[in-house]
């Protein structure tokens, strides 16, 4: 049975059963502690922690999900993968223990004509808690299970709660015999590799404290409604049906690991081109077909290569599947041989893959690409650093080394250790981790701080539990009459956070029980304002949500003294508004164009407005030509002069994804969406910023830059209204200085400048020829004046004002004066605008003898107070003291006689 196939059955099975089909939420999590969706039963945190109402009794899904704690371990057991796919069916409050044990016991053994997943009944085990005779009774009655094939197990294995203070329960997991030739009998409890968990039913019943641990926690009561949570594991119950030993054989896995192989000419599961075995070729190809569809699925969901965050993620998975490839013997690119087969195998159960393939593998490619000229650069800074650490007695690289190579060079740590092994020297990972958790903790707390004011959300979940949601008025007004619920001090004390009155002077955040200021969301900046009353005034510096449902304001008090229960009025500032709109909604006129003039997949991953300025990242390979910029610009204010309708509508997310509507990726939605339309089916998006009423109010539109913001991915940044007139009457003024400057009309600036340019080039071309012939004058002058230096002939000298690319011409050009059979050395400085440039070449003699290049640079570099580095034969460096010149030739030359004396 087909993967898509047991999907589509799982989720008609609970259809028919009063379930809603949820849609798999996106694999990035909407959960700031989270990068990514790790469970099926995330996205309805929520509604089973009893935060949030649910809006369905019951629910089914199959959620996509990545876990990437431990990526080193793929591959080397055939049960670990990164991406997997996971079913669950939930109740909120409706049936409990009963209800869930009828309807899991239907599917897993009702026949597959009739929708079932057809496993025999005799081969079911299941597991429940030690007391929960209740879960066991409902599985003796209603599947008939003898009690020798219900086994009890302690809170280890069957118990679940989130970790933290809040709901928790027993559950009970489903098992199938895969027989005699996997292990011994007995049960799960004897052997769980014969008896495989497919399915985990948890019945959330109790409310928990003063959780420590897995196994140690306190109940203080039950839950006023119990719920139910369910995981079964796509890929496990698929290579059962299937006839399979594992997830790497199953339909969505084993083409891209067969294809790997035949790239590679090796056979999975005997290795090595001789057919002899070779677990570490199985490994590498277990590697590369998780990764490959992890890439894939990640990418899908608008996650784009980087060195923060998903991005890393998504960039090690890829680079470690290039790698792997590259260690299997293929040097050639092999992301487009493999990532559309990955695509094949996935689109059944995502079509969507297929649709947008052109985005996906414009972003795996670059990043092939990026990667391949990574190693040939990195490989040299790489090779360095195992040079210096064994010269130094210490083989290990640093972990500062290792987190240069990480970080500047985009060296993921593990292809680091792999090529520190392959050289037999270590590498300093627990400096590496604390390197990067300090860069991971920095960029967390400039998040947090930015959202709550430095301040713990306990005192903003506080106010949400004493006084419910902030009615929030900012599509329908520009000012509320309100009412202060709470200031919350980001300098007091997490328990002292509800603070005491503010005077003036003093900034503190407020919130209030309705607001019309906007909150900073979706790319767009908060709006600024004021708060009013009696007695004082404050400035709205900054809007956030720090928690769902609830708005706060940063403001600074101007006037009086505002405290909690202040009866004041809150109002926008007008411009602001109205220049944030003519912005956001410029977004999407410029997101509609680049989709025009480009095509379908230049797709937005990201935006940013702010009154009168906006910028748009989107997925495309390469620089905008100046003919696409035209048209880009000319398109967006095309439909600001049709002034198009803007309209907004409410709808569920399925009807919106009918229409044809675009949603951002990354964003998490709610089963109603709102639906923003410029010129109807023209601009169609998911939006919840706030927009003008129609097109032409935006304004004037400039397109003012185009730029890379990573591999596959371009930023367009544009002014709209007033400050795009500004922009263009800027524009206008610079041609008419030039003009002026030039004394030329402002129609013939561009024939003029060009006129001038060519001159220039004519010039700089005359001059490179002489400063050659005077450069060839010098090198035989310089090889001329060679000294001998135990053995070896030693060259030094200092010519003025040459730059580097010249001075290593002039230094190769000496060394290729030299006899070739004698060791030769060739060591020059030069001093050119208060910077000195440094160069060392040996011939091949020198080399044999032992010498080499950038010892002789090091030694130079150090009374110009530089450094540098390069190879054996040439090295290249630099410093700031044109003074130590003498002494950085002595001291190069001393180099040389030590190392000779050896």
């Amino acid at each position: 049975m087909q993967t898509a196939e047991i999907r589509r059955r799982f989720l008609e099975h609970f259809a028919t059963r009063g379930h809603t089909v949820v849609p798999s939420a996106s694999l990035v999590s909407p959960d700031p502690s989270l990068l990514f969706t790790v469970a099926g039963m995330v996205p309805f945190i929520p509604y089973l922690t009893g935060r949030e109402p649910a809006p369905y009794p019951r629910a089914t899904s199959v959620q996509k999900c990545v876990r990437t704690l431990d990526i080193e371990e793929v591959g080397k057991t055939t049960r670990h993968g990164t991406f997997f796919q996971m079913n669950g069916n939930f109740s909120f409050g409706d049936y409990f223990k009963e209800g869930a044990i009828q309807h899991a016991w239907e599917l897993v053994t009702g026949s597959v004509e009739d929708g079932g997943l057809g496993f025999d009944p005799e081969k079911i085990w299941v597991t429940v808690y030690l007391d929960d005779d209740e879960a066991a009774d409902a599985w003796k009655r209603i599947a008939g299970l003898p009690d020798e094939r219900i086994q009890r197990r302690g809170l280890k294995d069957n118990y679940w709660h989130t970790g933290q203070p809040g709901p928790g329960g027993p559950c009970s997991e489903i098992y199938v015999d895969r027989g005699p030739e996997h292990g011994p009998d007995g049960g799960p409890v004897v052997d769980e590799d014969r008896f495989l968990e497919i399915w985990n039913l948890v019945f959330m019943q109790y409310e928990l404290e003063d959780v420590r641990s897995k196994e140690e926690f306190r109940i203080v009561g039950d839950l006023p409604k119990k719920n139910i949570d369910t995981g079964m594991g796509l890929e496990r119950v698929a290579y059962l049906l299937q006839g399979v030993d594992n997830l790497y054989e199953i339909d969505e896995v084993a083409p891209v690991l067969r294809r790997a192989a035949e790239l590679a000419g090796v056979a999975y599961g005997r290795g090595g081109r001789d057919g002899r075995e070779d677990h570490e070729v199985d490994v590498r190809l277990r590697v590369v077909a998780d990764h490959v569809r992890s890439g894939l699925m990640l990418i899908g969901d608008g996650v784009t290569p980087g060195n923060e965050a998903r991005g890393y993620i998504l960039r090690r998975l890829l680079r470690r599947a290039v790698r792997s490839m590259k260690l299997l013997g293929v040097d050639e690119a092999t992301l487009p041989e493999l990532l559309p087969v990955s695509k094949d195998a996935m689109k059944a159960s995502y079509p969507e893959l297929e649709t947008d393939f052109a985005r996906i593998s414009s972003v795996a490619y670059a990043e092939e690409e990026a990667f391949r000229r990574t190693l040939t650069s990195g490989t040299a800074l790489f090779d360095t650093a195992v040079r210096e650490a064994k010269a130094a007695g210490t083989p290990a690289l640093s972990g500062e080394q290792a987190f240069s190579l990480h970080d500047t060079y985009g060296f993921p740590i593990d292809v680091t250790l792999e090529m520190a092994a392959e050289q037999g020297v270590g590498v300093d990972e627990e400096g590496f981790r604390a390197l990067m958790q300090q860069q991971r903790d920095r960029a967390r707390a400039d998040a947090r701080a930015k959202k709550t004011g430095s301040v713990d959300v306990l005192a903003y979940r506080r106010l949400l539990a004493d006084h419910g949601p902030t009615d929030w008025r900012a599509y329908d007004t520009l000012r509320t009459d309100s009412r202060v619920l709470g200031l919350v001090s980001q300098l007091a004390a997490e328990e002292d956070a509800l603070s005491a009155p503010a005077g003036p002077g003093e900034i503190t955040r407020v919130v209030l029980d309705r607001t019309p200021f906007y909150a900073e969301s979706g790319g767009q900046v908060a709006d600024a304002g004021v708060l009013t009353w009696d007695g004082g005034r404050a400035e709205v510096l900054d809007v956030q949500r720090p928690v769902k449902g609830l708005v706060a304001h940063q403001v600074r008090i101007l006037e009086g003294e505002l405290r909690e229960g202040a009866e004041l009025t809150a109002e926008v500032d007008r411009e602001w508004r109205l220049s944030a709109c003519q912005a956001h909604s410029g977004t999407h006129v410029v997101h509609a164009a680049l989709r025009q003039v480009l095509g379908p997949q230049a797709l937005q991953s990201g935006s940013y407005n702010r009154p009168g300025y906006l910028r748009l990242d989107f997925a495309w390979q390469g620089a905008l030509s100046p003919q696409q910029r035209h048209d880009i610009e000319d398109v967006a204010n095309a439909a600001v002069r049709a002034d198009h309708r803007v309209s907004a509508s409410y709808m569920s997310l399925p009807e919106a994804q009918a229409i044809g509507a675009l949603a951002l990726f990354g964003e998490t939605y709610g089963e109603q969406v709102r639906v923003v339309e410029i010129g109807g089916p023209w601009s169609r998006e998911l939006c919840g910023g706030t927009h003008v009423q129609g097109s032409a109010q935006i304004g004037t539109l400039a397109l003012t830059g185009e730029s890379s913001v990573g591999s596959g991915s371009r930023r367009v940044e544009a002014v709209v209204g007033l400050e795009g007139f500004r922009y263009l009457a800027r524009e206008r003024d610079l041609v008419r200085q030039l003009g002026e400057l030039l004394k030329t009309p402002t129609d013939t600036v561009l024939e003029r400048v060009n006129g001038m340019l060519a001159r220039l080039r004519d010039v700089d071309k005359e001059l490179a020829e002489l400063r050659a012939r005077q450069t060839l004058a010098a090198a035989g002058e310089l090889a001329a004046g060679a000294r001998d230096v135990g053995g070896t002939a030693v060259v030094t000298g200092a010519p003025g004002g040459l730059s580097g690319g010249d001075l290593r011409t002039l230094a190769l050009d000496v060394r290729g004066r030299l006899p070739a059979g004698r060791p030769a050395v060739v060591l020059l400085a030069s001093e050119s605008g208060g910077k000195v440039a440094l160069v060392a070449a040996l011939n091949p003699a020198a080399q044999e003898r032992g010498l080499v290049a950038s010892d002789v640079l090091r030694a130079a570099a150090a009374p110009v107070g530089g450094r540098g580095g390069g190879k054996p034969d040439v090295a290249q460096g630099g410093g700031t003291d044109p003074a130590g010149i003498p002494a950085a030739l002595q001291a190069g030359e001393q180099a040389v006689a030590t190392a000779a004396g050896r």
